[in-house]
C-alpha cells in the first residue's frame, strides 16, 4: 500500500475490513437487484411481472437519493434530537462532501468509530435501506398505483426506516435501553411485515379474480431465492463492520438457520399438505434467513439451529392458518414471511444470546438462557415500539398520499396489467 498517496491509507484504515465491507454491501445490493426482483417476479402473475420488477427497481434508485441527501445521517449521524441522554434522531445532512466521504466512519449519538471510511458504511447501510421497501412491495403488487408508490417509498424511508435505524442500529434510545438487532430483524423485516399489513389495509385488495392465483414462473422464484440466500452472507456477515471472528460466526449461523428452516417447512408441508413444494421450500429459506438476522452474531450454532427450526414452523402456521383469517390481501405473504419471522428471531435473540459469542461484538449482551431474563423483556418492548410506530406512520402516510393521488390502479387497468401501466410486457409471445 506504500505506493498510494499517504492520505489514501490513513493509520485508522483496515484494508481487509474495508474490502470485506464493500463486498458484503455489494452482496446485499444483489439481493435486491436481481434477487428479490426475480423472487417476487416469479411469484407474481404474468401480466404484472414488469410492474413488480419495476417497483423494486424504483425503490432501489429512489432510496439511494434520499439516503445520500439526508437519510443516512438522519439514521446514523450525530444526535440531532435527544431527550435527556437518549438519542432520538440524527442530523439530516448530506453525505456528499469529499471530506465526509473520505473520513473515518463514526456512528450514532455515541460517535462509535470503526476502521473503515464513511463512504463504505454509507453504502453498506444504504443497501439495507433499499431492500426494505422492496420487501413490502410484495404485499401490494398487482394493484397499487405506480405513481403513489413513487411518492410513498422515499417518504416512508425518511419517516420510518431512518428513525428505526437510529433507535436499533446506531446506538439510539432503544439500544441505550438494552435492545439489540444484529442485522435488521426488527428494523428491516418486522417493519416490512407491519408495513405490509398497513399498506394492504390502506390500498385495498386486488381484483377478486386475482386473489388465489398461482406463481407464474417457479424457476424465477428458485433463482431469486438462491441469490437471496447467498447474498444474505453479506447481510449478516457485514454487520460486525469488519473482517472479524464474529463476521465468520454470523455467516455460518445464517447458512445453518436457513437450511434448518427449509427442512422444517418441508416436513410441515408433508405432514399437513401431503406434498413438499419448491415454493414452500424457498419461502422457508427466506423465513430462516429473516429469523436469524437479529441474532446471527449473538448466538452459537445450537441457537442458530433452534431459530431455524422455529422459522420453518411458526411462519408456516402464520402463512397457512393466521394469514387467511386476517382478511387482508397480502399478495405474497410478506407479513408472515418477514413480520412473524423477524419477531420470532428478535425474541429468540433475547433468550439465546450467548456471552461466549457476544464477547466478540457486544460483550455485555447475555440472553435469558444464560441468566439475563431482562433481555427477553427489552426485546419484546422494542418489538412493540417498532410495530406501533411503523403501522401508525405507514397508514397515515398512505391516507395522506391518497388525498392527492389514488393509491390503487383502476380495475380496468388491473385487468390488462403491465401494458396498461407501463406500455410494455415482460414476455413477448410473438417472438
Amino acid at each position: 500500500m506504500n505506493t498510494y498517496p499517504a492520505p489514501a491509507v490513513p493509520s485508522w484504515l483496515d484494508t481487509g475490513s474495508n474490502a470485506w465491507m464493500l463486498t458484503a454491501a455489494t452482496l446485499v445490493g444483489l439481493m435486491s437487484l436481481p434477487g428479490l426482483a426475480l423472487f417476487y417476479g416469479g411469484l407474481a402473475k404474468k401480466r404484472f411481472i414488469v410492474n413488480t420488477l419495476f417497483m423494486i427497481f424504483y425503490a432501489y434508485a429512489s432510496v439511494l437519493i434520499v439516503w445520500l441527501l439526508f437519510g443516512y445521517n438522519l439514521g446514523f449521524g450525530p444526535a440531532g434530537v435527544k431527550i435527556g441522554n437518549y438519542g432520538i434522531l440524527g442530523q439530516p445532512t448530506p453525505t456528499l462532501d469529499a471530506g465526509f466521504m473520505s473520513g473515518q466512519a463514526t456512528i450514532g449519538p455515541g460517535g462509535f468509530a470503526i476502521n473503515i471510511p464513511m463512504s463504505t458504511i454509507v453504502f453498506f447501510q444504504f443497501v439495507f435501506a433499499a431492500i426494505t421497501p422492496g420487501l413490502f412491495a410484495g404485499a401490494i403488487i398487482e394493484r397499487m398505483s405506480f405513481k403513489a408508490w413513487m411518492i410513498f417509498v422515499p417518504v416512508w424511508s425518511a419517516l420510518v426506516y431512518s428513525p428505526l435505524s437510529y433507535w436499533l442500529f446506531a446506538g439510539g434510545w432503544l439500544n441505550q435501553m438494552g435492545a439489540v438487532d444484529f442485522s435488521g430483524g426488527y428494523v428491516i423485516h418486522l417493519s416490512a411485515g407491519i408495513t405490509a399489513l398497513a399498506a394492504a389495509l390502506a390500498v385495498g385488495p386486488r381484483l377478486s379474480s386475482d386473489r388465489r392465483s398461482k406463481p407464474h414462473n417457479v424457476t424465477l422464484v428458485f433463482i431469486g431465492a438462491g441469490l437471496l440466500w447467498l447474498g444474505w452472507n453479506g447481510f449478516n456477515g457485514g454487520d460486525p463492520y469488519g473482517a472479524t471472528i464474529d463476521a465468520a460466526i454470523a455467516v455460518l449461523n445464517t447458512e445453518l438457520a436457513a437450511a434448518a428452516s427449509v427442512i422444517a417447512w418441508i416436513l410441515m408441508d408433508m405432514r399437513f399438505k401431503h406434498k413438499p413444494t419448491l415454493i414452500g421450500a424457498t419461502t422457508a429459506a427466506v423465513t430462516g434467513l429473516v429469523a436469524i438476522t437479529p441474532a446471527a452474531g449473538y448466538v452459537n450454532g445450537w441457537g442458530a439451529l433452534i431459530i431455524g427450526i422455529a422459522a420453518g414452523t411458526i411462519p408456516w402456521v402464520a402463512t397457512n392458518n393466521l394469514a387467511p383469517k386476517l382478511k387482508l390481501d397480502d399478495a405474497l405473504g410478506v407479513f408472515p414471511a418477514h413480520g412473524v419471522a423477524g419477531l420470532t428471531g428478535g425474541l429468540l435473540t433475547g433468550i439465546l444470546a450467548d456471552p461466549a459469542v457476544t464477547q466478540f461484538v457486544a460483550p455485555s449482551l447475555t440472553g435469558a438462557l444464560y441468566g439475563n431474563l431482562n433481555q427477553l423483556g427489552v426485546q419484546a418492548f422494542a418489538a412493540g415500539i417498532v410495530i406501533v410506530y411503523t403501522f401508525a406512520v405507514t397508514f397515515i402516510l398512505l391516507k395522506l398520499i391518497g388525498v392527492f393521488t389514488p393509491l390503487r390502479e383502476k380495475d380496468s387497468t388491473l385487468k390488462v396489467g403491465d401494458m396498461a401501466i407501463h406500455g410494455e410486457i415482460g414476455i413477448d409471445m410473438e417472438d
